[in-house]
């Protein structure tokens, strides 16, 4: 058992509880500084279009991370950790995810069992991020092969996936859902569509999609490429349920996404993401306190701006080497395993 796992579950979770109280004017304050900053500079760049679109999409980059870190907030309230009423959390949860086009019920559902199956072989498949092995990809079909290809493609990932994710697949129901998730969606797309309508057609449509398009796009990026980061690195985690372990899959397989001062703060101090699987229910803005409180929450996979663009490289997961490996090593694999035959 490794360093990390001298301390079973209950015992972190009891080594975190003082960071587990959410404190109401932080909170509150929190949502003050984000929602207000975004609706105003949202403003900003409508007013600024009759000026210059290039003034407009400078006004973009500022309101995404507002927006970011908007979605931080309702992120919290998910796990309900930013108030500590619990209808407190349903209600700003629900009103926040409006702002990215999300369903309160339906993330909250897919990403408990992200954090409940973090980095489990058997449990794939809701909430993550389409992950082979190296020998479930030898074994796979070509059909199969050139579907995982297509999706693990920076472009397709990055570009295309944002919009397609939160606009187009957060409008559906999974077949699995409860009756409340289901019903969560469908209100969600009916307050979704009368606002966009009342907006558009009070400023226009052309109007509302120069405004709208940069600003979302930009924050939906972010927070797709936030989320790849922090689970796909080199020397990530992966293991079979009989091996598996809560612990050891929140600190090997969630990152410390060391970011520049204002980056972290944008992004609402996800980037501790280790101590966040940890424990879900410290508030963001506990996060960095709680990292500090100790040693061994700091010796753990740590990422940079710079060092994190090595993900971009990853495709497989090597059971062999318990690292992700790119196309190189795929091949040589294949090749090898060709030899054989």
């Amino acid at each position: 058992m490794s360093e990390h796992s001298k301390y079973d579950i209950r015992e972190w979770k009891k080594k975190l509880a003082p960071f587990e109280r959410p404190r109401m004017s932080a909170s509150v304050w929190q949502l003050i500084n984000s929602v207000g900053p975004f609706l105003l500079l949202w403003v900003l760049a409508y007013l600024s279009l009759e000026i210059s679109f290039w003034l407009t999409l400078l006004c973009a980059f500022p309101a995404a991370g507002f927006l970011v870190r908007t979605f931080i907030i309702f992120h919290d309230c998910t796990h309900y950790s930013f108030f500590k009423s619990r209808k407190a959390n349903e209600v700003v949860g629900i009103i926040t995810g409006l702002f990215t086009f999300c369903s309160y019920e339906q993330w909250k559902h897919s990403h408990t069992t992200h954090h409940a199956t973090n980095g489990n072989l058997e449990k794939r498949g809701v909430g993550d991020v389409w992950t082979m092995t190296l020998q479930e990809y030898a074994d796979a079909s070509v059909f199969k092969r050139l579907q995982y290809r297509v999706y693990r493609n920076p472009i397709v990932m990055f570009l295309i996936g944002p919009i397609y994710i939160f606009l187009i697949d957060y409008r559906f129901n999974k077949k699995s859902a409860s009756k409340k998730e289901k019903r969560h969606v469908w209100m969600t797309n009916i307050i979704l569509v009368s606002i966009v309508s009342l907006v558009g057609f009070t400023i226009g449509w052309k109007a509302f999609i120069l405004v709208e398009l940069p600003i979302f796009y930009i924050a939906t990026f972010s927070g797709v490429w936030l989320f790849y980061v922090q689970h796909q690195f080199e020397d990530g985690y992966f293991e079979h349920n009989e091996n598996w372990n809560y612990v050891e899959a929140a600190l090997k397989g969630s990152s410390f996404y060391k970011l520049p001062k204002v980056l972290q703060w944008f992004t609402g101090n996800i980037g501790f993401h280790h101590v966040h699987h940890l424990n879900s229910r410290v508030p963001n803005y506990y996060l960095e306190k709680a990292h500090k409180s100790d040693p061994r929450l700091q010796v753990v996979p740590t990422l940079t701006l710079w060092t994190s663009l090595k993900s971009l490289t990853f495709k497989l997961w090597d059971e062999q080497s318990k690292k992700f490996i790119g196309n190189r090593e795929i091949q040589k694999f294949i090749r090898q395993k060709q030899l054989e035959l």
